[in-house]
This record gives C-alpha cells, sequence and structure tokens, in this order.
C-alpha cells in the first residue's frame, strides 16, 4: 500500500512543489481546496490527473472531519494560511482565524479521524519578528511584529500543545522565506523578478519598492519542501528551523535580476515608494538550520543567486509568451 498524503493549501507555492515530491515518492497525495468564487489551480494544473481534491475550508470544522476521513491519510500537512504579511494589516481577524485557530481545527479533526497520522504545521520565520538574537534557533524566544507573525505563533505553540498532551506526532517547521518561480506576484523577490522581466520585454517602465535595505534569509521553495517530508519521517517529533544562514538585502536582488534580465544598471529603473514600508519592519531574520542538518541530513542546495536568476528565467520565458 502506497502512503497517502494530505495537504492544506495544496493550491498553493509549498503545496505544489510537496506534491510532487510525495508523487516522485510513491505516495497517494490529496488535497484540500477552497470552494471558491474563482478557482486557482495553475501551480497543480499539470498534477491534476494524479492527486485527488476534496473541498474543505479551514474555517469548518465538519469538512474538515470530513476531508480527513475520506482521505484516510498517514501524513498532513498544513500549509493553508492567510500567507501574504501585508494583507495581515488589512485583514487582522481573518488572518487570526485561517492562520491561527484553524490550526487547532486541523488538530481536533485529525485527533478525531486520524489520530495515527503525522501532523506538519507550517511555522514562520515572521514568529520572530523583533528578534531576541541573531541568528535564530528553535530556542530563540519569540516577538512576532505583524498580526500574521502572531497568528502564526498560535499555531505553533497549539501544534506543540496536541504534541505534549494526546501524544499526536506533530511538527512545526519554522521555516524562513522561501522564493520560487511559483511565488505570488505580491512578494518581493517574484515582484523583482517579474517587473525585470516585464522591463525587459517593455512592459513595463518601473520597479516601485519599499525598503532596499531590508535583510531576509532566502531559499529555495523546492528546497524547502523537502525537510518538510523529512521531519515526518523521524521517529520522534520536533520542531526544526529551516533556513539557509545566510542574508540577502532586497537591493542584492533587484542586482541580481537585472542583471540576468540583461538590463545592467537597476537605478534608473527603480522607484521607493513609502507605501511599500511595513508599519513595523522586522529585524535581522537570519535561521540556525545546525538541527536540521545534524538530525534531518537537510542542507539547502541551491544558492541565493541560482534562485534569483532562475526565477528571472522563468518571467523573462512566461512574459515572452
Amino acid at each position: 500500500m502506497p502512503k497517502r498524503a494530505l495537504i492544506t493549501g495544496i493550491t498553493g507555492q509549498d503545496g505544489s512543489y510537496l506534491a510532487e515530491l510525495l508523487l516522485d515518492k510513491g505516495y497517494e497525495v490529496h488535497g484540500m481546496v477552497r470552494r471558491a468564487s474563482t478557482e486557482k489551480f495553475d501551480r497543480i494544473e499539470h498534477l491534476r490527473d494524479k492527486i485527488t481534491l476534496h473541498q474543505g475550508d479551514l474555517l469548518d470544522q465538519r469538512s474538515l472531519v470530513d476531508t480527513i476521513r475520506a482521505s484516510a491519510p498517514d501524513e498532513i500537512y498544513n500549509l493553508a494560511a492567510m500567507s501574504f504579511v501585508g494583507l495581515s494589516w488589512v485583514q487582522p481577524t481573518l488572518t487570526a482565524d485561517f492562520t491561527g485557530v484553524s490550526v487547532t481545527r486541523v488538530l481536533e479533526a485529525m485527533r478525531e479521524a486520524a489520530p495515527e497520522a503525522r501532523f506538519y504545521q507550517a511555522s514562520s520565520s515572521e514568529m520572530f519578528g523583533k528578534v531576541r538574537e541573531v541568528p535564530q534557533s528553535e530556542e530563540t524566544p519569540l516577538y512576532p511584529r505583524s498580526p500574521y507573525g502572531v497568528a502564526k505563533v498560535y499555531g505553533h505553540f497549539i501544534t506543540v500543545n496536541y504534541r505534549e498532551s494526546y501524544d499526536l506526532h506533530a511538527t512545526s517547521g519554522i521555516l524562513f522565506n522561501h522564493e520560487s518561480p511559483r511565488r505570488g506576484l505580491e512578494f518581493v523577490t517574484r515582484k523583482i523578478t517579474w517587473h525585470a522581466a516585464a522591463i525587459k520585454h517593455g512592459l513595463r517602465k518601473e520597479l516601485a519598492l519599499g525598503n532596499l535595505d531590508a535583510k531576509r534569509d532566502w531559499g529555495y521553495a523546492k528546497d524547502y519542501v523537502e525537510a518538510m517530508w523529512l521531519m515526518l519521517q523521524q521517529d520522534t517529533a520536533e520542531d526544526y528551523v529551516i533556513a539557509t544562514g545566510e542574508t540577502h538585502t532586497v537591493e542584492e536582488c533587484v542586482k541580481v535580476a537585472f542583471d540576468e534580465a540583461g538590463l545592467g544598471d537597476y537605478e534608473p529603473y527603480v522607484r521607493i515608494d513609502p507605501q511599500f514600508v511595513r508599519p513595523a519592519e522586522v529585524d535581522l531574520l537570519i535561521g540556525d538550520p545546525a538541527k536540521a542538518k545534524k538530525d534531518l541530513g537537510w542542507v539547502p542546495e541551491t544558492s541565493f543567486e541560482e534562485l534569483i536568476r532562475l526565477m528571472t528565467r522563468a518571467d523573462l520565458e512566461l512574459l515572452s509568451k
């Protein structure tokens, strides 16, 4: 019997890469999707005939139980959330419900319908926010600086709580920023690579950005979903920081993307726009992946520069059509 996995958020960046990885490993893959007025399946279109989709909603307990019963998973990956930090200030209570409280709903549904399953919770480096130490490890105190970060802290600790209270195999992966050609256009790396390609093709004249000096620890989503899978293969459920351990500025990202697009110097094309500066900027987010390396044997395969170049090439190709 092949192993069965259920992925919430399967239509997102991480969900689509994880689905590919699990299919390659011989899993039967199930995904939960929300009934929306506009169905967005473009990231998994190429997998549609290989996976089983269930309609469910993180805000609806009954649908979660039904989805878990129907898919009978060995592994559950909870990747669904309101995932854009900027939007969390505009919709703070919905973010709290989707990104925070819904983790409890999924855990409760699992306890009822598949207590032997293994559970992965997508935690986030945004939980560190106003950082208490550099670099950040599994032991670093949390100080979130956005409604999204606060909701992720709730999801993180409720996962720990259920693991300790009910002896569930429940793990949180504290993933630092991870990008890919499938990243949404609202995220700064993809916004940069898309605009570099658009300017090259004559479709745009400029790129408006906030803080060019903001630093992040950026990795490749395809590498990071491998770490999620590895966590659920461990005998003991523990939490892990998944990161590259190095930071780069938004400006560096711009330079690499504009170079790959053959545009040369970026300065004539980039405009600083105050609306893209966060109400509360996070400090130096840089992860210490030592534990993941030691326990899981996981190391990121793709360098920052390779990542930005492959994203820019993908956008050049996308926009040439």
